[in-house]
């Protein structure tokens, strides 16, 4: 299997995620999930109550942004991990539609690595299930 070069995103697509995301965070920044109650609840783990790879983004960014990596990594290890990852994917497809040419080096994914990257998610979300030390550190 074959993954094709994702389309780049017109830029006013990503103006308008850029704006969005903007006061996102500074609600995120403002508001601790652990705090107040207007944050979306989970519903795979109120149904099921299996810890998925997204369970604790939410808390891994409000403490991201107020610089504790520490706190971050306990709440979500995979995603602090991923963080620059996605952040440079993110750039190189801003300035592609900004500069209509790429501007950063980018890596195109084959089937082995797309599978591989499924694989560490699968894991992630098996090990951080396990009530047992040390996997229950992954568990937010």
């Amino acid at each position: 299997m074959r993954l094709t070069a994702a389309a780049v995103r017109p830029a006013w697509v990503l103006a308008a995620a850029a704006l969005a995301a903007v006061p996102a965070a500074a609600v995120l920044y403002l508001y601790n999930p652990l705090e107040v109650g207007f944050y979306p609840r989970c519903v795979l783990f109120l149904v099921t109550g299996i810890c998925w790879p997204g369970c604790g983004v939410l808390r891994a960014t409000h403490a991201l942004l107020h610089g504790h990596v520490g706190a971050s990594l306990g709440y979500n290890a995979l995603f602090v991990v991923a963080l620059p990852f996605l952040a440079y994917a993110i750039a190189a497809q801003v300035g592609q539609a900004v500069a209509g040419r790429p501007v950063l080096r980018t890596v195109h994914l084959s089937g082995r690595n797309a599978r591989l990257i499924l694989w560490v998610f699968v894991l992630f979300t098996l090990l951080r299930n396990v009530p047992l030390y040390p996997f229950n550190l992954l568990a937010p």
